[in-house]
């Protein structure tokens, strides 16, 4: 029988990655580094944006994304990158803190009123950058929690009073716990996702309006009582629907903000603070990290994108999306820093793109890969990845092996000669191997990724494994119940098999057994690297 071990020779990622592992910053790379000036560091993060949404990763793409293909064109593109999870909040904290989500202390409650995710302590990517000497940013879809205030401290927070939309938060106490609390000198974020309450923005820890009222009387002329099966715990008769991709939660709005502009005002602040700084202080170097509300729900791209794409109103955002990056470059141009500015672009999760999108639109927003935003599948974390760097990457490449965004911590602290605690980061592996043109050596011998739903896929080699029958996410089936000589879980080639169609599991038994005790091993000792 096959296992993991006989299959050395043909799976050249095999036992190699940790040599590639954040804390083996090797003599080299530290030379490669003092040759340039430390990089100015912009992330654009898309919400909920496919692999196959790209136009550069999609030959058969309806959607056209000429400016982020040009940093594919013109840097590296990585086309086997992967988020932590498949859903906003793994996939954010996964790329914040250099963890798998299943490590976090602290897990979600209510939409945009959860609690602080990440420990106070935690190395970030934040307070890492702040080390290295760079001024950092946190402008756009936190989604990572933070306390609020409270009107009476002796009730909680959300209590029952959520089904009427509003909570117990005073919008007028300083938060805590959020962006500044854990590396970032400057914020101005929008708490979750722009489809759930409270729609506010915080600069600094301080509701710009802390003045609020209900969407519902906010936005009265729609279509009520909307209720979505995924959902409808949470759905109340009060939620605004217009239609598909075009929905939000009822609940707490200030009265200033507006959800049609909530992408544009995220974007000009990014772009002021990066003027801002280079006016001040140009010889410092600066990271703003730009996690952008769409394409996620509701799609509404403003009136310059509007019937723009001839693919429907999601199409017309995700060309609004890709002007995101267009305005990010001519900026850096124009202040003459854009030689020495890496621009990383990437998404926290596949798309939102069920099966009848697909029929309807001609368009299959994740690419070639099975399942959508959720899913244990390729569809539900495979993501689009792209790093532009002049004055270190001179051409275009593109890097075929294994990465994660939790991987980006390690890289930067390689970048800039740190040495991250053992107790941080531990499942960050860095490839500034592949900044420095090396694109044979791979930078994880697995990767883990988790669900909406909470399971666990693995991915060693060629091999998938994962936890669960059914996507454990979004698609259907989402789960189901094992039936008796049935299949317990699920095993896939991705080489010979990437649209995930043949469940090997009882043909390959011993590499199925092998992943799940790695996967096991993985979880249970607290640490991925060596």
């Amino acid at each position: 029988m096959n296992t993991l071990a006989t299959l050395k020779n043909t799976a050249p990622l095999f036992g190699l990655a940790s040599c590639c592992a954040l804390a083996s910053c090797q003599a080299g790379q530290e030379e490669k580094k003092a040759e340039a000036k430390s990089p100015n560091i912009v992330i654009i993060l898309a919400d909920d944006m496919g692999y196959g949404d790209v136009s550069f990763n999609n030959p058969f793409s309806r959607t056209k994304t000429p400016n982020i293909d040009r940093l594919g064109a013109e840097g590296i593109c990585f086309t086997d990158a992967h988020a932590g999870g498949a859903v906003s909040v793994p996939s954010r904290y996964g790329l914040m803190t250099g963890r798998y989500f299943f490590r976090a202390e602290n897990r979600p409650s209510y939409w945009g009123y959860l609690s602080p995710l990440i420990e106070p302590g935690r190395e970030t990517i934040g307070t890492l950058m702040q080390k290295a000497g760079y001024t950092t940013a946190c402008v756009g879809k936190w989604h990572l929690g933070m306390n609020w205030g409270r009107k009476d401290g002796t009730k909680p927070l959300i209590g029952d009073r959520r089904t009427l939309g509003y909570t117990n938060v005073d919008f007028n106490i300083p938060t805590k716990g959020g962006p500044k609390d854990v590396g970032f000198n400057y914020s101005f974020i929008l708490p979750a996702s722009l489809d759930m309450p409270p729609y506010t923005f915080i600069r600094d820890g301080k509701a710009i309006d802390p003045d609020v009222i209900l969407t519902a009387d906010m936005y009265p002329n729609t279509k009520e009582g909307t209720k979505y099966g995924w959902d409808s715990k949470h759905v109340n008769e009060r939620d605004i629907y217009w239609d598909r991709g075009v929905w939000w939660r009822n609940g707490e709005m200030s009265k200033s903000f507006k959800v049609e502009n909530c992408l544009d005002n995220i974007v000009d602040e990014g772009l002021a603070f990066i003027k801002r700084h280079v006016d001040r202080n140009k010889d410092k170097p600066f990271m703003l990290y730009l996690p952008l509300t769409g394409p996620h729900t509701p799609w509404m791209p403003n009136d310059v994108f509007k019937n723009s794409s001839g693919m429907g109103t999601y199409g017309d955002f995700i060309a609004q999306i890709d002007d995101v990056v267009f305005k990010v470059e001519d900026l850096l141009k124009q202040l003459g820093i854009d030689e020495n500015t890496m621009v990383i672009f990437a998404t926290d999760n596949g798309a939102a793109w069920q099966e009848e999108d697909k029929q309807q639109y001609g368009h299959r927003a994740n690419g070639q890969w099975r399942g959508m935003k959720g899913d244990a599948w390729e569809g539900g974390h495979r993501a689009p990845l792209f790093i532009k760097w002049p004055a270190q990457v001179k051409k275009a490449q593109k890097y075929e092996q294994n990465v994660n965004l939790i991987d980006i911590l390690a890289t930067l602290a390689d970048m800039t000669g740190q040495t991250v605690a053992r107790k941080d980061a531990e499942d960050s592996f860095s490839f500034w191997h592949v900044l420095n043109g090396d694109l044979s050596k791979p930078t994880r011998e697995h990767d883990i990724y988790i669900t909406s739903s909470g399971k666990l896929a693995i991915t060693k080699g060629d091999w998938k494994y994962i936890d669960a029958i059914g996507s454990a996410g979004f698609s259907e089936p989402s789960r189901l119940e094992t039936v008796p000589g049935g299949p317990t879980a699920q095993l896939y080639n991705l080489a010979e098999d990437p649209a995930e169609s043949t469940n090997r599991i009882f043909t390959d038994k011993g590499i199925a057994d092998e992943l799940q005790a790695l996967m096991k091993q993985i979880v249970e000792q607290g640490h991925s690297r060596n």
